[in-house]
């Protein structure tokens, strides 16, 4: 696999930047989907939306995509992915984490890089479907997206062999594998003024409103005092999802420590300029067992990975992630 930078498009910023405001998603008219809400083991409700257009008959190909921190299925990978499903004549489903959809979710929760659990309900259910009568299951790929793909291999660790009931293989794509290293990266100089400012004037609401349903969750001085990510998840997103503080959540989320015990196909595809993700924080070949392939191109940016002429396209990524997704299949 390799990854050239469009010689108009230089560098980790323009490279994240532009692709996500300006770039073609899409080859083919932009994906509609219908929704369905399912009711969680906890009381909660997640919305998945799948593409519109599949055809009635036995299970096709399933493509899941689990997103990134404040995306849902209309981010540009995401309309992106939607695309190349299509293209290929698979189904393709986003389940949204907790509070993405457009509308808040029920439990005094949300969602957080390490919802391994609520990966492996969502990816059991969506097995369940691929079942045919006599108990063969058509092919499920999943991928995550950035936050998705930290949540998505923490997952494959924790599971082991058992995730091969659920899935062919897995990708996790600009995934902040190491929390930590991801979370003081974002909070520092341009970073800190651009990105994490975009991520709180999103968050910050959807946190109140959550103050809102629950009276007493949090400090609500607190978190409007918080000016980066360490700041909110100390004290929002650690808290309320059973961690000590920030610095306990972002160390035991993390995947990278259960890449060694991943057992079915996964790819780890991380630029080497992701202004989000240090790359003396990527795993080494040492790292990493032997089920897990590494992709490390020096471009691309976050969740960027332009390609063509101006304005450029999105879609070379996804195009190759389904061709390596498919191969592992094969393989099998």
């Amino acid at each position: 696999m390799n990854y050239e930078a469009s010689a108009w498009l230089r560098g980790g910023h323009a490279q994240t930047i532009w692709p996500a405001l300006f770039a073609r998603s899409t080859f083919g008219p932009a994906p509609r989907y219908r929704r369905e809400r399912w009711d969680a083991p906890d009381g909660d409700f997640v919305d998945v939306d799948f593409l519109q257009g599949g055809e009635a008959g036995p299970p096709r190909p399933l493509l899941v995509l689990f997103h990134g921190l404040e995306g849902s299925s209309r981010s540009h990978y995401a309309l992106a992915f939607a695309d190349v499903a299509r293209e290929r004549g698979w189904d393709f489903a986003v389940p949204h984490f907790r509070g993405c959809s457009g509308e808040i979710n029920r439990a005094p929760r949300a969602y957080h890089s390490g919802d391994h659990e609520e990966i492996a309900w969502l990816l059991a259910r969506l097995a369940q479907r691929q079942r045919a009568p006599d108990g063969t299951r058509a092919p499920l790929w999943a991928v995550g997206v950035s936050l998705g793909g930290n949540a998505l291999m923490r997952w494959a660790g924790e599971w082991g062999a058992a995730a091969a009931a659920s899935v062919d293989a897995v990708a996790a794509i600009c995934a902040p594998l190491d929390l930590a290293a991801g979370g003081q990266a974002i909070g520092r100089g341009f970073n800190r003024q651009v990105y994490t400012r975009m991520f709180l004037h999103t968050m910050v609401p959807k946190a109140l409103a959550k103050l809102a349903q629950y009276p007493g969750l949090f400090d609500r001085a607190a978190l409007l005092a918080a000016r980066d990510l360490h700041g909110f998840d100390d004290v929002f997103t650690a808290p309320l999802h059973g961690f000590r503080d920030a610095d306990d959540y972002w160390r035991r989320a993390s995947a990278k420590p259960l890449l060694p015990q991943v057992r079915v196909p996964a790819l780890a595809l991380n630029a080497r300029n992701d202004p989000f993700v240090p790359a003396a924080s990527l795993p080494r070949l040492g790292q990493v067992g032997r089920h897990v392939t590494l992709w490390q191109p020096d471009h691309g940016g976050h969740v960027g990975f332009a390609q063509g002429a101006w304005p450029g396209h999105v879609r070379g990524l996804p195009d190759t992630v389904a061709q390596w997704l498919v191969a592992q299949s094969a393989h099998g």
